[in-house]
C-alpha cells in the first residue's frame, strides 16, 4: 500500500491509502475526495480532474501526452505543476505524494 494525500483548496487535508496500479482520479473518486470531479470518467476530454503535484513529485510521473498539456493550457488556473489526475497512475515510488486541488473545482 502507498499513501496519499489530496489537499483541498482551502487546506483540507485528505490521506488515503491505497494499492499501486491507480490512477489518481480513480483513487479520489472512489474515496469522495473532494475537488475532483473527473465528468469524463478519465478519458482525458474535460479536466476536472485537475490537480497540482507538489514538488519534487512532480517528474516522478511521465510528461504529460499532448492532449493533457491542450487541455490544461486553458485552464484559467494552472501553474507549472498542473497535471490532469486521470492521467497519472501511481507506482511504489509514489509513496506520500501529496496533490492539492485547484480552487475552481472545489
Amino acid at each position: 500500500m502507498i499513501k496519499i494525500t489530496y489537499i483541498t483548496a482551502d487546506g483540507k487535508e485528505q490521506p488515503v491509502e491505497v494499492e499501486p496500479g491507480m490512477s489518481l482520479m480513480e483513487v479520489a473518486t472512489l474515496r469522495g475526495i473532494d475537488g475532483i470531479v473527473a465528468e469524463c470518467g478519465g478519458g482525458c476530454s474535460c479536466a476536472t480532474c485537475h490537480v497540482y503535484v507538489d514538488e519534487p513529485w512532480h517528474k516522478t510521473f511521465e510528461d504529460p501526452a499532448p492532449e493533457e498539456d491542450a487541455l490544461i493550457e486553458f485552464l484559467d488556473d494552472a501553474r507549472p505543476t498542473s497535471r490532469l489526475s486521470c492521467q497519472l497512475l501511481l507506482g511504489a515510488e509514489h509513496d506520500g505524494l501529496c496533490v492539492r486541488t485547484p480552487p475552481t473545482q472545489g
